[in-house]
């Protein structure tokens, strides 16, 4: 029964953009009920009017506002257009939802009315014109995910070649039902659903030789880079391509709280990785062991100022364990490290280069 339901159910796809529907524009109605009697499983969420209140609440912040005068002034914003054709509705494919929402404006204004004024008006504004690039999907999603949360950018680029293994969920937040999906796709999603007006371009082949000036400049030129990935040769080629596009570089590495900003926008000549990384052959660094990195790895990461518990796993791979740990408690930290120093790199408000610690067992005793 299970092999034949296997049989027929729909493939997996990799969708990870919403498509929206205008229902003022006759073309997006027609489209909008025609996808509804197709799939008629979809569900619909459609809180529009809640919305509206909060957009009304926070816009009269000396006001404690009745009901009466929330309906008067959300009648008197939305005037005669129907609710239905108000805002826009979001088409999530990947699980079958429609949501009506407010349109980009009141939606940013919603979204980000709770961060005021620890971040003001005008550089929320600003942020929503930074593009942000991460490569490397594990303390990069907790890293995507909080810079998306806080808005910290309005367009985001994901790489990574990898699929979710049950192994990766120790640190990645995502459902067991996402397994063998990529985690580019699996990041993407979330933040469509958190925010379906952030840009998302992924790259789910991960950074490549042959992707990299794509995603550096397609679009655009990246304002910020974040560098999380495993391969010695990306690690090395993608901040050469950084440096000589002016581009600043975050790395965290999850464990100490370890960050690393490397400033090549106000530092053109700052050497790569502060001098650390060894004379070596790049086309010799591609499909090495975890084992066979630490070499490499070793002096450009500080190796030997890790914690205790991680110098020994170290020491164990290829013999108990198959490659170093991370612990979800150290992603998360090294995502809500990156996303603080991301927005501040993109205010201006940070102008150093280094690398700082942020180490709990010292902190905490």
């Amino acid at each position: 029964m299970i092999q034949a339901h296997l049989r027929q159910q729909r493939d997996e796809s990799n969708d990870y953009q919403p498509v929206f529907y205008d229902l003022s524009q006759e073309k997006d109605h027609q489209a909008l009920v025609a996808l509804l009697e197709a799939r008629p499983y979809i569900r619909i969420n459609d809180n529009i009017y809640s919305q509206l209140r909060e957009l009304m609440k926070i816009r009269n912040p000396t006001q404690k506002l009745t009901q009466e005068e929330s309906d008067a002034k959300i009648q008197a914003y939305v005037g005669n257009t129907p609710l239905e054709q108000f805002g826009i509705w979001v088409y999530y494919p990947w699980s079958d939802r429609v949501v009506h929402l407010v349109n980009e404006v009141d939606f940013i204004e919603l979204r980000t009315s709770r961060n005021q004024h620890k971040i003001t008006a005008a550089e929320i504004t600003l942020l929503s014109t930074k593009k942000v690039g991460i490569v490397g999907l594990s303390v990069g999603q907790s890293a995507a995910l909080t810079i998306a949360m806080e808005r910290t950018c309005g367009e985001i680029r994901l790489a990574d070649f990898d699929n979710l293994e049950l192994t990766n969920m120790n640190r990645i937040r995502c459902g067991v039902h996402n397994i063998q999906t990529n985690k580019v796709i699996i990041a993407a999603r979330e933040i469509a659903e958190i925010d379906p007006y952030i840009r998302v371009k992924c790259y789910p082949d991960g950074m490549t030789e042959n992707n990299l000036e794509d995603f550096f400049l397609e679009g655009g030129k990246l304002d910020l880079f974040v560098e999380e990935c495993d391969s010695v040769d990306i690690k090395i080629l993608s901040r050469i391509k950084a440096k000589e596009l002016k581009i600043p570089v975050l790395m965290e590495m999850s464990d100490r709280g370890m960050l690393d900003i490397e400033r090549f926008d106000l530092e053109p000549d700052r050497p790569l990785l502060h001098g650390l990384i060894p004379e070596v052959d790049i086309s010799t660094l591609k499909g090495l062991t975890d084992a066979e990195k630490l070499p490499i790895f070793s002096p450009m990461l500080a190796l030997d100022k890790v914690s205790s518990r991680m110098k020994f796993s170290l020491g164990e791979i290829g013999k108990t364990i198959t490659t170093w740990p991370q612990l979800a408690s150290a992603v998360v930290l090294g995502g809500a490290i990156i996303g603080d120093t991301c927005r501040r790199v993109l205010l201006d408000q940070l102008k150093s280069s280094g690398r700082y610690y942020i180490d709990f067992e010292q902190l905490i005793v």
